[in-house]
């Protein structure tokens, strides 16, 4: 156990801490983050996604989900319609902002420190869980994820692998790509009354698609403790060919399980 978990006073001091260093380091770095934005979308798609803004989470209050819309609701309008040109950094936090009452923002769901808790601007890891799952099926290069230490909740109505998401608190949580290819990207996201729906367009045709695959999925039990643990792997495919040119490991996730199964299951 570390010491600022011992001591919670000391574990909010070393946030404040971390949290001026990322500030002094996005100064020096600013003119590196993309910015631009446009209001109709570049001609070519790379990726389309939609995740439910309402699914059941074990037992925690249904009001929080209807909380988080309209988090999210505030946080797509401060991405919807960027451009990530050849050279830039795409920065969740950059864009978004520190989540506050008076922006709009209000209680909902958070992840942290191994436990589900509330948080004005909780639920918008949703967007950055949408946003991480786009960036994969994109050239575009990772400079920056971070993901939960533990699984919180079954798996009632997920339809993208476990650990496949994006963690994010402001500031020093980021979740960052960078655009190392000669054409721009745009990001579009959106709610509808359903879902969260979002697309990343090319201003030029791109050559390659990309398959995203789960492997080695197990559940297992150590120190009476359960634990859940996968690879996900990505494939790249010439378009033109349909041959896979590149497979690489993307994530190995291991994490502690913390509602019941019942048997343990590989």
């Amino acid at each position: 156990m570390r010491f600022s978990e011992i001591h919670p006073f000391l574990y909010h001091i070393r946030i404040k801490q971390k949290t001026l260093f990322r500030y002094l380091q996005n100064m020096r770095d600013r003119r590196k983050f993309a910015k631009n934005r446009r209001k109709d979308s570049y001609p070519f798609t790379c990726k389309k996604h939609q995740s439910l803004l309402r699914r059941r989470l074990g037992d925690s209050d249904p009001q929080l989900q209807e909380n988080k819309i309209v988090n999210l609701s505030i946080a797509t309008t401060t991405i919807d319609g960027i451009i990530i040109h050849p050279g830039e950094i795409f920065s969740f936090w950059e864009l978004v902002g520190r989540t506050t009452k008076a922006k709009g923002y209000i209680e909902g769901m958070q992840l942290s420190r191994g436990e589900v808790k509330t948080g004005v601007g909780g639920g918008i890891c949703q967007l950055a869980n949408l946003l991480y799952w786009m960036v994969l099926h994109t050239p575009l290069t990772i400079l920056e994820r971070h993901h939960h230490s533990f699984d919180p909740f079954p798996d009632e109505g997920r339809v993208l692998p476990f650990g496949s998401g994006a963690s994010v608190f402001f500031n020093f949580v980021d979740l960052r790509f960078l655009n190392n290819t000669k054409q721009s990207y745009q990001i579009r996201v959106w709610l509808t009354d359903q879902h969260l729906k979002g697309a990343i367009y090319s201003n030029e045709q791109v050559h390659y698609t990309y398959h995203i695959e789960e492997r080695n999925h197990m559940f297992s039990k150590k120190y009476e403790k359960n634990y859940r643990q996968n690879e996900i792997w990505r494939k790249t495919i010439d378009k033109k060919t349909g041959n896979c040119i590149n497979e690489a490991l993307l994530i190995k996730n291991y994490a502690e399980v913390k509602y019941e199964i019942s048997p343990v299951r590989n």
